[in-house]
């Protein structure tokens, strides 16, 4: 098998790009009910689900510009592993029958993002070479 180690920080990423537009896409639901509304979500929006799509927003924003990187996805995971006690867990033990897969992988995704940091094509990278260079 090829080195493929030089693409690490470019898969990097685009994993990270991906899976905060797909997060972005959740605030979008609440907010402005765009592709569709949340399926069973009252309007008006209950306080915490304000509150989530507050951070989901906000963290979804940072994340596609690799901004925070770190941080943002730590706040992330933790609203996901929130969602899956609060929302999913108390539907059943099987994450695929309490619906509850997606909050998983959004966890863990945000949970490695905050270890591995932005990749290739964030604003981070910019960020540490202004402070490095200062």
């Amino acid at each position: 098998m090829p080195n493929t180690d030089k693409w690490t920080p470019y898969v990097l990423a685009i994993v990270r790009i991906v899976t905060a537009l797909l997060f972005l896409e959740h605030a979008t639901m609440k907010f402005f009910q765009f592709p569709a509304a949340i399926p069973g979500v009252p309007y008006p929006l209950p306080a915490i689900m304000l509150a989530a799509g507050a951070i989901e927003v906000i963290t979804g924003l940072l994340l596609t510009l690799g901004y925070y990187t770190r941080i943002a996805a730590f706040i992330a995971s933790g609203e996901m592993a929130a969602a899956y006690f609060m929302a999913h867990a108390p539907q059943g033990f099987w994450p695929a029958l309490n619906m509850g897969e997606l909050a998983i992988m959004f966890c863990f995704t945000f949970l490695y993002l905050a270890f591995a940091g932005a990749g290739a094509w964030a604003l981070d990278n910019a960020r540490s070479a202004t402070t490095a260079t200062a």
